[in-house]
């Protein structure tokens, strides 16, 4: 393997791509979809949880899917909570 000093993480080949990196791109698109959901049916008790995975994914690998994890879950928790109280529904 050849390692270069200006090799970025997310750049190289499918075949490079390390197993930590996997597993944060199937994290961030977890979070995101429960993020979705949580706008419609318990907001905190959804998109806190999957904040946090979304936190952890972007500590494992650093990519736009993480940034956009971390997003995403951020607006879907102003979004759900908005809805909740807007509607009388519970927030837990």
């Amino acid at each position: 393997m050849n390692f270069d000093a200006d090799t970025s993480i997310g750049h190289g080949s499918a075949a490079e791509r390390s197993t930590a990196q996997s597993v944060a791109g199937y994290l961030s698109s977890l979070a995101i979809f429960v993020s979705f959901l949580g706008i419609f049916w318990h907001p905190l008790r959804l998109i806190v949880p999957s904040l946090l995975v979304a936190l952890v994914a972007s500590g494992m690998a650093r990519g736009r899917l993480q940034l956009a994890a971390v997003l995403i879950g951020a607006v879907c928790f102003v979004l759900g909570l908005a809805l909740a109280v807007a509607t009388g529904h519970a927030l837990w």
